[in-house]
């Protein structure tokens, strides 16, 4: 099985477990899978190896004819969500096999990829940690503010990718060296220690290190 290889699910939120020596663990519920192999690609015919598994069963009004062809293909059912994974080496896996939780064992180092939760449009000390203009001694109306964001004649223009404010969240976040605490096989479940990104019944990719 190849160390990057990893399965598609929903983060159903956040709880607690008990350790053997009654410690309290908090922990990240995930429903994962079965994810089906819809394709499966190979450095001589596609350029790179990788494969192409699928989550969230869909009804066939809601896809259009190209993705029911695809979905079809398979054998599977059709599937709302599609997502490809890069392997270093040929897969193992061939069309219509599936990713269970089982693919992971409690003790297991994991990388989970999810959206962030969306704030909406956010001030510089909210988003970039600035740390404010003054409290007191002149200062008016402007104790949240960036201050400057350039000079006058040199360079005469804002540096791209200057921090200021804006858009918050809602982005792609990528959380390396979470550990797996349990896998309940019967339920499709993955108890991660931590948080992981995203809002509850956010998508999320959960991969081996």
């Amino acid at each position: 099985m190849a160390d990057n290889m990893g399965i598609l699910g929903r983060k159903l939120g956040m709880t607690r477990i008990f350790g053997p020596d009654g410690t309290s663990i908090p922990v990240t519920v995930i429903q994962a899978g079965p994810c089906p192999i819809m394709q499966v690609k190979a450095m001589e015919k596609d350029g790179y190896h990788a494969v192409q598994i699928a989550f969230d069963a869909a009804k066939e009004k809601h896809l259009t004819r190209a993705e029911k062809g695809h979905c079809e293909k398979a054998g599977k059912g059709l599937y709302r969500t599609l997502r490809e994974i890069r392997l270093g080496a040929p897969a193992e896996q061939v069309v219509g096999d599936e990713l269970t939780v089982s693919l992971f064992t409690p003790g297991d180092y994991v990388k989970v990829t999810g959206k962030s939760i969306g704030k909406g449009t956010a001030g510089v000390m909210k988003r970039w940690n600035f740390g404010g203009s003054k409290a007191t001694h002149g200062t008016e109306k402007t104790h949240r503010n960036a201050g400057a964001i350039g000079n006058n004649t040199e360079p005469g223009k804002v540096w791209k990718n200057k921090k200021m404010a804006g858009h918050l969240g809602a982005e792609r976040v990528t959380v390396s060296g979470l550990q797996v605490v349990e896998v309940r096989p019967e339920e499709n479940l993955i108890l991660i220690k931590g948080s992981v990104p995203g809002p509850s019944n956010g998508l999320v990719m959960v991969r081996k290190l």
